[in-house]
């Protein structure tokens, strides 16, 4: 009879006990659940502008990005009042979840929206400066660059890892030199994107032009963010034709 100090050991060496998830395993089905949640789902067959438009969140989704950030412009150009400005700000957002939770609407989105407008307006309050309720998302910028930018450059691509998950390769796409150059690439270009954001933006941090950057962060924003989500879609589709090829001869 095995001690109980045995038994885990004789379950690790079991040939029918599965290993447990590595580390690239657990960020992949993060990533994937995250996409998916998204509307960013590869292994269905989907118009390319239907998932750009349900990344983007529907119409919905659209004013709660833009309307909290455009308020504050407008009300801080005009008035210069940084506490009203962001009271505007800040009230959008709620207005947004509350509307959600009333509707029993999933608000994810909405609650992280208006967590970081809340955030922001904290911050730039306590300083007194208005260029200081953009530095949460000039952080963001920063690390979302960084980590797409190591990914490819280690050879995980994070847009990789998620497609892994969601075709249900895990990480057997490294082993394809076609899906890692595609992958290699579309890291590299949602890096490019966040640090682009960044070196336009950055300069009018520093000179303290409020209206300038909080219009570039909103012309920076969606418009970009929709043509690459679009491009990554179509790159992805193109790796995995005969899937897409089998679904829609399912569908039929």
């Amino acid at each position: 009879m095995s001690s109980p100090a045995q038994e885990p050991e004789d379950a690790a060496s079991d040939p029918l006990t599965p290993p447990p998830p590595s580390a690239s395993d657990l960020l992949g089905s993060a990533l994937g659940n995250a996409a998916r949640r998204a509307g960013l789902d590869p292994s269905r067959q989907s118009h390319t502008g239907h998932v750009v438009w349900a990344a983007m969140g529907g119409w919905r989704g659209v004013l709660e990005s833009v309307l909290p950030g455009l308020a504050f412009v407008i009300l801080f150009t005009s008035t210069a009042d940084l506490t009203l400005s962001l009271a505007i700000s800040v009230g959008a957002a709620a207005i947004f979840t509350i509307v959600r939770l009333i509707q029993r609407s999933p608000v994810s989105a909405a609650l992280g929206g208006l967590i970081a407008t809340g955030a922001a307006a904290a911050l730039a309050l306590w300083t007194g400066r208005g260029q200081d309720n953009f530095v949460p998302g000039l952080i963001t910028n920063a690390a979302y660059g960084t980590a797409f930018l190591i990914s490819a450059l280690v050879g995980w691509s994070l847009i990789g890892l998620a497609v892994g998950f969601l075709m249900n390769e895990s990480t057997r796409w490294r082993s394809d030199p076609r899906k890692r150059r595609v992958f290699f690439w579309l890291a590299i270009a949602w890096a490019a994107l966040f640090y682009l954001r960044l070196a336009v933006q950055l300069p009018f941090y520093f000179a303290g032009d409020v209206t300038t950057l909080g219009t570039l962060k909103l012309v920076m924003g969606l418009p970009l963010f929709a043509p690459l989500v679009a491009v990554t879609w179509l790159a992805v589709r193109a790796v995995y034709p005969r899937h897409h090829d089998a679904s829609a001869a399912s569908e039929a």
